[in-house]
């Protein structure tokens, strides 16, 4: 019988960095799912604000409030004790100051039991960052393609093509390294910029999203991992199981034996004695 697994703690994760062993991240927001990635022994859970997009049905992340991102946090943290859990800063809730950074991140450690928090933005966040590290959460930063942001940056698509973008993001990384964040994510990046800033790191630790093999880990949107999100597949999501077919199959499955009164059979429900029901027929006479 395997031994039960232990909770991934910050040193943990530095641990694996110096063994050059990749840290596994998914997105998750149920308790169901949650448990099935602390069950295969994923190192870090991030609860997204993309659930605004693949749980609520919003075209962007930006509807999603700090109640939604605390009610799917906690489910979560219920589900996966031992992962590394980290909650999302949505929109507006870190950006007009560091007090309500600060406020909020706070939420997330108090009311789901996070293990820490992330948000976006280079240097123009560096302040944030400092902030709810001085208050004694961990923090992660997040660049390169940056959803809250999607509409000054043009789009979905590569961030950090031309040198001089490139450069802003590379002196954007040292900014909230500097400012203390244990952890960048770097989404949609080309991949030699993400080595070259997983390289210079001193103390944080990298991870992409669609930007290369040069980091000290992946993350993959849970959804587009499981063929699960029916509005685009993204390219840099490879599918590593087609839940979405399965679980359409089983559907179409049970529409068709319910219709087709196959469904339930008699194994299906629970009987009653003959000397019972013959009892109930003459107390209603």
């Amino acid at each position: 019988m395997p031994e039960p697994r232990k909770k991934m703690t910050l040193p943990g994760l530095y641990q694996k960095v110096a063994a050059q062993q990749p840290i596994t991240w998914l997105t998750c927001y149920d308790y169901p799912t949650a448990y099935m990635q602390d069950q295969a022994g994923v190192d870090m859970i991030l609860v997204g604000d993309s659930l605004g997009m693949t749980m609520l049905g919003y075209d962007s992340t930006l509807p999603v409030t700090m109640d939604d991102m605390i009610r799917h946090a906690a489910a979560v943290r219920r589900g996966a004790p031992n992962a590394w859990l980290v909650g999302d800063m949505p929109y507006m809730t870190y950006q007009p100051s560091v007090e309500s950074a600060i406020r909020n991140a706070g939420r997330f450690m108090a009311e789901a039991g996070c293990d820490a928090i992330k948000l976006e933005g280079g240097a123009a966040m560096a302040d944030r960052i400092k902030g709810i590290v001085d208050a004694g959460i961990p923090a992660i930063g997040h660049l390169g393609l940056t959803p809250q942001s999607v509409s000054a940056l043009g789009g979905f698509k590569l961030q950090g093509k031309s040198a001089a973008m490139a450069k802003k993001i590379v002196d954007d990384a040292k900014a909230l390294e500097d400012a203390g964040a244990f952890m960048i994510l770097l989404e949609l990046v080309p991949d030699r910029l993400c080595q070259l800033i997983t390289e210079r790191a001193k103390n944080a630790i990298i991870m992409s999203l669609g930007s290369g093999l040069h980091a000290h880990g992946q993350l993959l949107i849970y959804h587009d991992a499981f063929a699960l999100y029916p509005k685009f597949k993204p390219k840099m999501a490879k599918v590593f199981a087609d839940a979405g077919a399965v679980i359409r199959e089983g559907l179409n499955g049970y529409v068709k034996e319910v219709t087709e009164k196959t469904f339930p059979a008699k194994e299906n429900w629970f009987g009653m004695a003959d000397e019972e029901y013959d009892e109930l027929l003459k107390m209603l006479d």
